[in-house]
């Protein structure tokens, strides 16, 4: 077959009419991978874990340090993911980290929590956020209707699965594209409260003011301090996601730090100036009472203009969907080439070398996941989760350092980091199980659910005939229809890609 897009074909890469191996290639550069990492935190948060956040302190000081510290936080994180990134050069990120240290079972129920939780949840919270937004202008003095929300989110969804089925260098457009819309949208949001944090600085320094008297007054507890900043953590969300594609990383030992140090304190920079702007113009108990806190700030800072504001934090949650499904298309293309996902998910599109099936798979899911409309209760629901990986994430950094000193680390950092990353990820999971005991018992029973499918789905073999000629047949149709290839039986079938 003729190849489409000449630019499609990166480090030597043809079809396999050519004799040459379907695989996926090295098309994300430096810049692509700063655009990535900000265009994925840079999603829904910062517009709608203000509101989170506040409501769990109700003190505009407590959230402020909760902001801060959530960016320092994921810095530290960043930099233990950097280490863990450049020793272990192949995507999927925290699945393939652990595989590395702990080996098969643990690995797999990473992956299951990642297949029926995580990634379903994040996806569906950035795009429920992305129609909130996007509807609201023709909805000012009225509710939204949750089924407007509900339908233009799946929308988006499945038009960002179609984009990134056809062309990595088209998703990686619409990054850089809305990566510029979100950050030009927290800029206006920033400069047009800039008036008012030199008040509200002033104010917290003197004491002058009755708006701005008292801010570390609120109703707050050690627990409550904890469940707050999963929303100030999920705002942050992202920070490892370029982890799970350093296969497509041009010079991945270079690039992947590099990347995390330009993006790392350019978003925690921009959080916490677009925080001050917000208490600075919005008062208490409207933000409380506000789901879409960006949107009231614009009523009041931008008066006829305000529609501007819902429109560019639809245009950012639109960028930070696009980003989130393209890594989550390889995460689970990983996990079927280690056998832990049916084999169809490590197909790749014979001319577009994109993942096509374990995208559709990953749209799906999320659809699913729109059923509920409330943003903060699944983030509340799917954070105890998501920390508790990457905490054994970092436990595994702790083991191969021990297990395996002579693994070349291009970068390591101090011992200190990763140790006080790891018990600030131990609080942020067992303070919060105490507070909310349902939701640790829903989402520890969801991950012990995946040992009894690993042992019978892939650890069992030896299963019926009956069994694998179906599943084969399944597979042939799936595969004819979607146009997708196995790269290990293309390497089989004409021998290995000659260099």
């Amino acid at each position: 077959m003729g190849v489409k897009d000449e630019g499609d074909l990166l480090d030597g890469g043809t079809t396999c009419s050519d004799g040459k191996r379907v695989a996926l290639k090295r098309k994300i550069t430096l810049q692509n991978g700063v655009a990535i990492i900000v265009g994925t935190i840079i999603g829904s948060g910062i517009f709608v874990s203000p509101t989170g956040v506040f409501d769990k302190t109700k003190s505009v000081g407590v959230s402020l340090i909760v902001w801060l510290l959530s960016g320092v936080f994921s810095m530290l994180g960043a930099l233990c993911y950097a280490e863990l990134g450049t020793c272990i050069t192949r995507s999927g990120g925290d699945y393939a980290y652990i595989m590395e240290a702990f080996g098969p079972l643990w690995a797999f129920l990473q992956l299951w929590v990642n297949l029926v939780v995580l990634r379903p949840t994040t996806q569906a919270i950035v795009a429920l956020t992305f129609a909130q937004y996007a509807v609201k202008p023709f909805y000012l003095d009225c509710p939204v209707p949750d089924n407007a929300v509900r339908l233009l989110a799946a929308v988006c969804l499945c038009l960002l699965t179609a984009v990134n089925c056809a062309s990595v260098r088209w998703a990686m457009r619409i990054q850089g594209l809305f990566t510029a819309a979100k950050l030009l949208a927290l800029l206006a949001v920033v400069i047009a409260g800039s008036f008012e944090i030199k008040l509200f600085v002033l104010y917290v320094c003197t004491g002058n003011t009755a708006y701005f008297a008292e801010p570390f007054e609120g109703d707050y507890s050690v627990g409550s301090i904890a469940v707050a900043f999963y929303s100030g953590l999920f705002a942050f969300g992202g920070w490892n996601f370029l982890n799970f594609v350093t296969e497509e990383l041009q010079d991945p030992y270079r690039n992947l730090p590099r990347a995390i140090w330009i993006a790392m304190p350019i978003v925690t920079l921009i959080y916490f100036a677009a925080n001050l702007a917000y208490f600075a113009v919005v008062s208490r108990e409207e933000l409380l009472s506000s789901p879409a806190v960006a949107v009231t700030f614009g009523n009041k800072m931008f008066g006829e203009l305000s529609w501007a504001v819902p429109v560019f934090v639809a245009l950012s949650t639109f960028g930070g969907v696009n980003g989130i499904l393209f890594t989550s298309g390889r995460l689970f293309l990983v996990g079927a080439q280690e056998g832990h996902l049916p084999s169809f998910f490590s197909f790749i599109h014979i001319r577009k070398f994109t993942p096509v099936p374990s995208l559709i798979f990953t749209c799906l899911m999320s659809l699913v996941m729109l059923c509920s409309c409330d943003v903060f209760q699944l983030i509340d629901y799917f954070s105890l989760i998501l920390w508790l990986s990457v905490a054994a994430c970092i436990l595994g950094l702790l083991y191969l350092r021990h297990s395996k000193p002579n693994m070349p680390r291009p970068i390591r950092v101090h011992l200190a980091l990763p140790i006080l990353f790891l018990v600030c990820c131990l609080f942020l999971v067992s303070i919060p199980a105490v507070e909310q005991p349902v939701n640790a018992v829903i989402g520890l029973a969801i991950t012990l659910t995946g040992v009894p499918v690993y042992y019978i789905f892939v650890k069992w073999r030896n299963k019926s005939k009956r069994h694998d000629r179906m599943f084969n047949k399944i597979t042939c149709l799936l595969q004819t229809l979607l146009e997708v290839v196995s790269p290990e039986e293309e390497e089989r079938l004409l021998g290995p890609t000659k260099t």
